[in-house]
Parts: C-alpha cells; structure tokens; sequence
C-alpha cells in the first residue's frame, strides 16, 4: 500500500524526549509550521517551559510527563493525545541516553536503565502509536544512530542499544508492508551532533565526554524528521558524516576502526568529569536544543538536503564515500598511521 501523508501545518505529532536537544528542536520547528504538538519527556517543569515558550508563539501544544521506559505511561501519552487533538498523524521516538567509558566499567544495572531508555522506550512509543496511525494513517519516525551500524569505543552499550533500534525499526516495517497498514516507517541515523547529549549521559570517565568531529547542529535532524513526516522515507542519515561511517564500515571495516580510535583521543582532557546525568532521572532547569561542545559545527549539510530527495540518494551515496575514504586516509596521514 503506498502510504499518503499530511503536510506538516495539517499533522499532529507527538515528540518524545521534547524538552531538549533534537526532541526540542523538531518541536519547535514543527510548531513553527503550524503543527499541533504532543510533548513527552520525564521532566514536568521542563515540560511546562516548553508549553508556555510554545503557547506563547501561538502553538497548539499539549505537554505529557511520562518515562518512555514505562508501557502504560506512553500508552496514556497516546490516549491524552486522541482526547485532545482527535488523531495522532506523526509519532517520533526520540528519548535516549548514553554511557561514556569503557564496557568492563559500566554495571549491568546502568546498561539495562539505557535499554530501557533508549530501545524499550522506541517499543512501547511504537505499539503506543500503532493502532492510531494504521487507523486514519501516519508516520512512525524512530531516531536511532550513524552508530546503529557499527560499533564505537566509550559508548558500547549506547551502540549496541541502537543496533537493537534499527532491528526492531526495519522489522516492524516488513511486518506492517505485508499488513498493508497505511504505515511509514523512518529510522532516522543521526552522526554527531551538537546537543546537551554529551553533559546527559552517565559518565565514567576522568574527563568531560566530547565528540569527535565533525558535529552537526541538531536543527538538521528536526527538518530530516520533519520531511520523514511528509513524505515516506526507509532510512535518512543525518550529516554527511553518517553516510561515510556507515559505507565505510561495510566497505573499508579496518580503516573504519582506525578512524573510530579516535573517539579516545577527542575527550576533553583539561575539563573535569560532571556528576549530573540524567540516567535515571531528568534534571530540571535544562531546556536547550544546543550542547557545550566547542568545535565547529555545521549548520547545514549538503548530503542531507539531497538525501530527503529519495532518487538522489544512491549517486550521492557514493560520491560521499569517495570523499570519505580519502578524508579518512588524510586524517590517519596526519596521526602517522597510514
């Protein structure tokens, strides 16, 4: 069944993990657009700013506390959803959290509380949604990782919580295509990108967590996430970046490595660590789409704009890794290690 979905200003979305970063970034450019907006995070004051913030510009908006690791909660979401707005046309799962430090040193209760952040939270969002989008139709857009592909120093569990991510996303899809369900489903892979993710995660480490460039600002993924509203999308990776980790890995998977051995020289070593994550609860206070880290960041990128146009993707594809495979062997020239 081919599926038909509603320009933005005609949709209700429901966000989850809305009160910073990408989540708060597509909510308020979605509001921009004229969509009515279901916010979802933990965080009830958070949530209360962002209402009012958005309110104030003349958005339609209705703000739900809610921890995504709990099934009945987002079910609720769901239901407050229909009772104020009528229908639900667009549900992104956004919420996660990350680890920074070596595997050995993270205790498995700390690996659990992530996946059921980051991988149950995308599940219960989805059946939450389901029944809603099959019945009038919509876009379901599950926000995984450049690092749903491969593996990464510092972050294992984080990684292998969105490989989990992308198995379920491109599943369920199979599952709803044979249904025909009026169904699209996106994952949407971001590279890295420039949002309080790196002060929220529970860190290990001696220093301050950071990202090895190049970092994108996060207002990228929310136009990626809102096109994937609009128009049906299997994958949409998010910077160019992405798209040359991701081809490198199936094409050249030892310079691959190389390269990701750089996520152990970029942490920032004149910054203590901070003892303030948001693991296992919000904190307060923290409404911000934008991070701390201290490089460029683009603010635009070429591959993604082309990227939202499905029929460019493959040329572009491998123009990208052309580009990318000689970026990586500059870089290792540069280190000595080529």
């Amino acid at each position: 069944m081919r599926v038909k979905l509603k320009p933005v200003e005609e949709q209700v979305i429901v966000i989850t993990g809305a009160t910073s970063g990408i989540g708060l970034a597509t909510a308020r450019e979605a509001v921009a657009r004229g969509a009515k907006v279901v916010l979802v995070s933990r965080d009830e004051t958070d949530l209360g700013t962002v209402r009012d913030e958005l309110e104030a510009e003349g958005g339609e908006v209705l703000a739900v506390a809610a921890d995504v690791a709990d099934n009945g909660a987002l079910a609720q979401v769901a239901e407050e959803a229909i009772r104020e707005f009528g229908r639900i046309d667009t549900w992104v799962n956004n919420a996660g959290v990350t680890i920074f430090g070596e595997i050995e040193r993270v205790a498995v209760e700390e690996a659990r509380r992530l996946f059921e952040t980051n991988y149950w939270g995308v599940v219960h969002g989805s059946l939450a949604a389901l029944p809603h989008l099959k019945a009038d139709g919509g876009a379901l857009i599950n926000v995984g990782s450049v690092l749903s592909e491969t593996g990464y120093p510092l972050q294992g569990h984080y990684s292998a919580s969105k490989h989990a991510v992308k198995g379920f996303t491109d599943s369920l899809r199979l599952e709803l295509q044979h249904e025909g369900a009026p169904v699209s489903v996106t994952l949407i892979q971001p590279a890295a990108i420039d949002t309080p993710y790196t002060e929220h995660g529970l860190n290990l480490m001696d220093v301050e967590p950071r990202h090895m460039p190049p970092v994108y600002a996060p207002e990228i993924v929310a136009e990626a996430i809102l096109a994937c509203a609009e128009r049906p999308h299997r994958n949409l990776r998010v910077g160019g970046a992405a798209k040359v980790f991701t081809v490198m890995e199936k094409v050249a998977p030892g310079l691959a490595d190389r390269q990701k051995m750089g996520a152990f020289e970029a942490q920032r070593a004149d910054a203590p660590p901070k003892d303030d994550d948001t693991l296992w609860a919000p904190r307060a206070g923290d409404v911000r789409v934008r991070g701390t880290y201290p490089g460029h960041v683009a603010r635009t990128s070429a591959y993604t704009a082309i990227a939202k146009r499905p029929v460019a993707t493959g040329m572009l594809g491998l123009a990208v890794l052309g580009l990318g495979v000689a970026a990586a062997k500059a870089w290792m020239n540069t280190r000595g290690d080529a």
